[in-house]
């Protein structure tokens, strides 16, 4: 299984700079495709991965998606003058919920433009919360605003990644946009079937044990 498809995550709130450092060290030696971090380590992971080839992704609006777009439009910009090469940002949920499709696009846009160009814009949809309807809505609004990949879970909410929605979202935003399957990967077995409903990133804690 090719490494690059892997985002080696590290989120929990008791993520300690050791803990961090041996995810960033498992990931140069196995060349994955980024370190997934919270945005205090981003600078810390950017500086160790410099010259490694593998990115530093940092999350934003994490894990809830309800701040300001304001506030995560500003998040993202700092994770960035860290030297984040990567944004995975949570959407506003509830604004979804109220059919406030101009809320939760500008969210995004706000966000995309934060970026910048050169920085990859993941937009977590958090599918255990949504209708099959709202699914499709969200991951036309996240293409209509920029992002470059629609991803299913924060891995902290209700539930995680299953095969039919990482279908639907690959239906939906077609060969336009990346789909990152995250929560619940914690094997090989899952792995793969994530990959064959047409994800082309993986998020997860288990990478080391999915790749043995």
């Amino acid at each position: 299984m090719d490494p690059k498809l892997f985002d080696h995550t590290i989120l929990k709130a008791d993520a300690t700079k050791g803990a961090v450092d041996r995810v960033i060290d498992e990931a140069i030696e196995y060349g994955f495709a980024s370190v997934c971090v919270n945005s205090c380590y981003t600078a810390h992971v950017a500086q160790r991965l410099k010259g490694s080839g593998v990115k530093t992704c940092t999350v934003v609006g994490f894990p809830l998606g309800q701040m300001s777009a304001r506030a995560k439009a500003y998040e993202a910009k700092c994770a960035v003058e860290d030297g984040a090469d990567e944004i995975d940002m949570v959407i506003n949920v509830a604004a979804l919920k109220d059919s406030d499709t101009k809320l939760v696009k500008s969210d995004i846009a706000a966000v995309r433009e934060a970026c910048g160009a050169n920085v990859i814009l993941k937009v977590i949809i958090e599918t255990c919360l949504l209708t099959d309807e709202e699914k499709v809505t969200v991951c036309t609004l996240a293409k209509e605003a920029g992002a470059d990949f629609v991803k299913t879970s924060t891995g902290f909410s209700t539930g995680g990644a299953v095969e039919s929605d990482v279908r639907l979202m690959r239906k939906t935003v077609g060969n336009d946009l990346g789909v990152k399957a995250s929560g619940g990967i914690r094997d090989r077995e899952t792995a793969e079937k994530m990959l064959a409903a047409g994800a082309n990133r993986l998020g997860t804690s288990a990478t080391i044990s999915i790749i043995k």
